[in-house]
């Protein structure tokens, strides 16, 4: 399933928050993403309504099962996607920017190719 770019981000940002604090709440995003509060409000109630996210009653924001897996699809592609540009010697701060806007976009077929070619490319370099 298909799901907005805007919804992905939101996702991934609820996974690293979940990581770095513990617990997750709309102002946390809304620092973490530099975004008003009213549109993490209304980014919360359709990621709930699509059931991507829960929020218990004390306001705290929970992946469930389909909202982990796109959010730590979209992490794994940030990751990888950076530090591959950041090897190839783009400096940090682009590669960043770049891996944001290119892991919404690139099929997986695409992304496994770079990912396997990575893992060659390491492996080639232990022997």
């Amino acid at each position: 399933m298909k799901i907005q770019e805007s919804a992905e981000n939101y996702l991934e940002a609820i996974l690293i928050l979940k990581q770095n604090k513990g617990s997750v709440r709309s102002i946390d995003i809304a620092h973490y993403l530099n975004f008003s509060k009213p549109s993490v409000s209304i980014a919360m109630k359709n990621l709930r309504e699509s059931e991507h996210i829960r929020v218990t009653k004390e306001g705290y924001i929970y992946l469930t099962d389909s909202g982990r897996e796109i959010a730590e699809m979209i992490y794994e592609r940030h990751q990888i996607l950076s530090s591959w540009l950041i090897q190839l010697g783009v400096n940090k701060q682009t590669a960043e920017e770049d891996a944001c806007r290119i892991e919404h976009d690139i099929s997986k077929e695409s992304f496994n190719a770079i990912k396997q070619a990575i893992s060659e490319q390491l492996s080639n370099r232990q022997k």
